[in-house]
């Protein structure tokens, strides 16, 4: 925060040495999304790590795993439009969660879909599935 950039040696300190485990809480997720918001230069490391992070742990890690439920998704929506509405790292998360979960309730895939949210950063053409 002081430096107001984020850069790779930073993502390494918070991997290696804060979020070894990964994510642990809501407030933890909370504070790095907040955070990803706040601070105005941010390396691509940080991006990446952060929706990793988020997916992991609201799809794998919280309970019903796989599942977004209401409770959930209400959580998610608000964490991510926060501020001054979702940062390009935000709406990749919500997309990524969508596309990983086996199940999730309609607010986070309405959130995910609008004004064109479901657009990925990046374009992968290894993701791109063609139905034969």
């Amino acid at each position: 925060m002081d430096c107001r950039a984020i850069d790779d040696e930073d993502v390494k300190f918070l991997q290696r040495d804060i979020l070894v485990d990964g994510a642990l809480t809501r407030d933890e997720v909370d504070v790095l999304v907040a955070l990803d918001r706040a601070v105005p230069e941010r390396c691509a490391a940080f991006g990446d790590y952060l929706v990793a992070l988020v997916v992991d742990f609201a799809v794998w890690q919280n309970r019903p795993t796989g599942v977004i439920e209401r409770d959930k998704a209400h959580w998610l929506v608000t964490t991510l439009s926060a501020g001054e509405g979702p940062t390009e790292t935000a709406r990749r998360i919500a997309f990524e969660i969508v596309r990983e979960a086996e199940r999730c309730d309609e607010a986070l895939i309405g959130f995910a879909l609008s004004k064109g949210l479901a657009t990925p950063a990046r374009f992968c053409p290894e993701r791109v599935l063609l139905a034969s």
